[in-house]
This record gives structure tokens, C-alpha cells and sequence, in this order.
């Protein structure tokens, strides 16, 4: 099935090209009800319906350094600090958008706007302490999710040896375009990934290149305890601007459009704007005191 939230929040299956309402207030209601749902009996031709950001969760866990590939880039370029997998931290659900949203450039806060394609999996139902045999029980889909990150802002928290501010900020979290069950995908270790920004490849590669598996992540963060429709990332691939000859050249800029493919998963697009743009007015003035 893929699940939907579309035009004020309705909730829906697209069946071809048309999407199916469900009985439900949100997709989170889903997952906590067992999957379970009934029909209204209305449908929607999916080129009429505004696609929203698939679902909201209680918690969004990262994890970074999954890929080696990523990892090994950076040191290439000697960036900052190594990314070894092991990484976790929580996302700002709060900044999360949509399919088609715009991200919105503080260029008050950063300079040095970044992309990662990762692949995401949402937790279908509660659980803690489980292990990696027991985790298919909980894996219920999947998703696509673009890790927009601040890097100068990150280097500085990395410093700690935590980054957290530098992804969280109010829309620097684009999932979507909607959430693909578990039972639709054959084997999610091995879907072709791919970024463009204005349609020039930057990212690409498999999710058959993870160090960790995905059953061995949800595993892993089970310790902190799932609520259903809770969100874990698997970390991005190769390919980031930051580990490019010529970073500035590749962070992202206003007016870019920036398109995340996962095989099976479909096509996450969102615009990059300017504040003006976004609020009619300049920045404001960034509160400094680090």
C-alpha cells in the first residue's frame, strides 16, 4: 500500500492514479490501529490532490555513518570530523515538510546548505529491548527523506562531538512523497538511490551498500522505546557537497530544486527559497552568543 496524506490532512491509498480516503485522522492513526482502516467511500484523482508530508511522529531517529562510502568521502576531503556509524540522535519533528514544500534558506544561520538522500522506515507498531530477529515485527514501511543540513553550523557542533541544531531547523526535514508498506518492497536492502539537484546527479548508489542492516538498526534504537509510526533513518550515501573539490559550488542556493529517488519509494521534490521569499521580509539578525 501506499499510504498518503494529502490536500488538509485527509488520509488515503493511491491505487493508480487515484487515491482511496480512509477512515482515518492521520497516518499515524494507522500504524496505531494495526494497519487497520476502513474506507469513506470517496476518492481523489491523484493529480488533483496536494501530496503532505506522509506522517508525523512522536520520534524521528537518525543514525549516521551507515554508509562507509559517505564516511570515507569526508575523510578524503579531510571534513571536519570522521562520521562513524553508531551515530544516533533525534530529529525536530517540528521541522518536517512535505513533498513539493519549500525549504526555506536562513541565510542568516548558514552559508553552507547541504542535501542527503537517506532511506527511511517507519516503526508500525511499539516495542523496546527486541533484537534484530524479532524487528521485522516492527518494521511496517518505508519512506523517502532528504537530511537537509547546515554543515558550518555542524563542524561547530562536531567540535562536541553531537550535531543536532544543524538538521533540526524549521523546514530542514522533507519526507515523502508518501509511505510505502512493507509488504510492497521485496528486499530493502537492495533499492537504487539517486539525488539530483536541477537535475544533475550528486547522489547515487544502493541500499544494499549499509554496514548495519535494517533489522539491526530498529534493534538498535529499540532501547529508547518505539511508539507506532515512529521514523528511523539508515544514513545518507556518497556524494554530499560538503565532500566535493568545490563544496560552494554544490551547496545548495535558493531557486535549486532538489529531487530525492529511492527505487520503489517515488520522488521526493522540493525547491530551495530565500527568506524574503518565504516571509516577504529580510532575514532578521541572528542571535549570536557561542
Amino acid at each position: 500500500m501506499k499510504l498518503a496524506t494529502f490536500n488538509n490532512g485527509l488520509v488515503g491509498r493511491i491505487d493508480g492514479d487515484t487515491v482511496v480516503e480512509l477512515d482515518l485522522p492521520s497516518t499515524r492513526a494507522f500504524f496505531e490501529r494495526g494497519g487497520q482502516a476502513g474506507e469513506t467511500g470517496r476518492t481523489f484523482p491523484l493529480a488533483g490532490v496536494r501530496l503532505r508530508a506522509p506522517i508525523v511522529p512522536k520520534k524521528f531517529f537518525h543514525t549516521a555513518g551507515n554508509f562507509r562510502e559517505h564516511h570515507e568521502d569526508l575523510v578524503r576531503v579531510d571534513w571536519s570530523h570522521p562520521v562513524n556509524k553508531g551515530i544516533v540522535f533525534f530529529q525536530n519533528v517540528d521541522a518536517i515538510i512535505g513533498p513539493e514544500d519549500a525549504i526555506v534558506y536562513p541565510e542568516h544561520l548558514t552559508r553552507e546548505l547541504d542535501y542527503e538522500l537517506e532511506l527511511a522506515v517507519i516503526v508500525g507498531r511499539p516495542g523496546k529491548f527486541f533484537s534484530a530477529e524479532q524487528a521485522a515485527e516492527h518494521i511496517a514501511g518505508y519512506l523517502v527523506f532528504n537530511d537537509i543540513t547546515a554543515r558550518d553550523i555542524q563542524r561547530k557542533e562536531m567540535e562536541s562531538g553531537v550535531f543536532s541544531f544543524s538538521k533540526a531547523i524549521d523546514t530542514f526535514c522533507p519526507i515523502g512523497p508518501y509511505i510505502v508498506t512493507a509488504d510492497e518492497i521485496g528486499d530493502p536492502h537492495d533499492l537504487g538511490m539517486e539525488l539530483r539537484v536541477n537535475g544533475d546527479v550528486r547522489q547515487k548508489s544502493n541500499t544494499s551498500r549499509m554496514s548495519v542492516s535494517i533489522p539491526q538498526l530498529v534493534a538498535y534504537h529499540s532501547p529508547q522505546v518505539y511508539s507506532a509510526g515512529d521514523i528511523i533513518t539508515t544514513g545518507t550515501i556518497a556524494g554530499v557537497a560538503a565532500s566535493t573539490a568545490d563544496p560552494f559550488a554544490n551547496y545548495l542556493k535558493p531557486g535549486d530544486v532538489v529531487e530525492a529517488e529511492i527505487e520503489g519509494l517515488g520522488v521526493l521534490r522540493n525547491r530551495v527559497i530565500s527568506w524574503q521569499e518565504a516571509y516577504g521580509t529580510p532575514a532578521p539578525p541572528a542571535e549570536q552568543w557561542v
